[in-house]
């Protein structure tokens, strides 16, 4: 059976609000919108970054919920600034046939405040 990589899971426009270089590395994200997004801590994400085009991976860990967090930690604290825009993505494997009528969580929060609108 074939398998492809397909979404699963997308944060669209997240504003950064932290950057830790010492750190040993992922992405922190308020948990309101881990859940949002149906993320669990430790997946591998994609960061895209929308005000200077960076393209990275990651992983997740759980930020305090409701607090808005999105922070980047270790090297990934070079590719962003605070207050820039970034894209949160997941990605599944699955069956072909099934990815075809399967429909992936995408979260649009409030791009000032990273809360769930």
């Amino acid at each position: 059976m074939m398998q492809i990589q397909v979404m699963k899971s997308k944060l669209h426009c997240v504003k950064v609000t932290q950057a830790e270089l010492d750190y040993i590395g992922s992405i922190t994200i308020d948990e309101d919108l881990m859940d949002a997004a149906n993320f669990i801590e430790n997946e591998q994400v994609h960061i895209l970054n929308k005000n200077n085009g960076a393209r990275f991976i990651t992983y997740i860990i759980k930020g305090q919920r409701g607090s808005g967090v999105i922070c980047l930690n270790g090297p990934a604290a070079k590719l962003v600034g605070i207050g820039d825009v970034v894209i949160v993505i997941s990605y599944a494997a699955m069956d072909f046939e099934a990815a075809k009528g399967f429909r992936p969580w995408v979260v649009f929060p409030d791009t000032k405040t990273n809360r769930l609108k």
